[in-house]
């Protein structure tokens, strides 16, 4: 089995993001005020970037029957049985 830490993934600086990848790190330091890794993860590929966000905010702040606090919940389980460490 390979070592997870043997991979590293190149992502865009911040600080030389230009673009869409640009675009989507600004709307994302206006929503919670930092870039999370696993939006910077995503950088090499501002298309998946878009798609992914987009996915994101759609099940957790779009029409529901689960309270935003169950959604969370549910994230919070699913990763730590998936071993999210994230």
């Amino acid at each position: 089995m390979t070592d997870p830490t043997d991979f590293w993934i190149e992502t865009v600086s911040p600080d030389v993001a230009s673009g869409a990848v640009k675009h989507e790190y600004d709307a994302a330091l206006k929503r919670a005020g930092r870039i999370w890794n696993i939006v910077r993860a995503m950088s090499p590929n501002a298309s998946a970037m878009r798609a992914s966000i987009a996915l994101y905010t759609s099940i957790m702040h779009g029409a529901s029957g689960l309270s935003r606090a169950q959604r969370e919940a549910l994230a919070t389980i699913t990763s730590q049985a998936n071993r999210c460490h994230y």
